[in-house]
């Protein structure tokens, strides 16, 4: 494979985040919005995702339909972010600046997986 080192960046920065959901669930169930039902399994099948897709980065066959996951997981990931903003305690002692940061962050997440797409 002729990949770029930083798109194995990308796929190991996935499945690391993806293991803290199962290492450390609870940091994520308190960020977690409550009008989403079932906080735990999201919690799970979120860190499953990123892990999934953290390794299907890496191979040809699978490069592209992770991509798209990734920026779709990204972007309903947005929840949790504004969530964050809007709760004192989802927020857990941030400051709005450094969340409004971290938003911003996620659209350059975005823009990073888009332009690895075979367009």
């Amino acid at each position: 494979m002729d990949y770029p080192w930083h798109l194995y960046l990308m796929g190991i920065m996935y499945v690391i985040a993806g293991c803290m959901h199962f290492i450390k669930p609870a940091i994520y169930l308190r960020i977690m919005p409550r009008y989403l039902p079932a906080p735990k399994l999201l919690v799970y099948l979120s860190g499953l995702a990123e892990i999934i897709l953290g390794i299907a980065v890496c191979f040809p066959l699978t490069k592209d339909l992770a991509l798209w996951g990734i920026m779709l997981m990204l972007a309903l990931f947005f929840m949790v972010h504004f969530h964050m903003l809007s709760s004192e305690k989802a927020a857990a002692g941030f400051p709005k600046w450094l969340l409004i940061v971290r938003i911003l962050m996620q659209f350059g997440l975005i823009y990073w997986a888009y332009c690895y797409l075979s367009l």
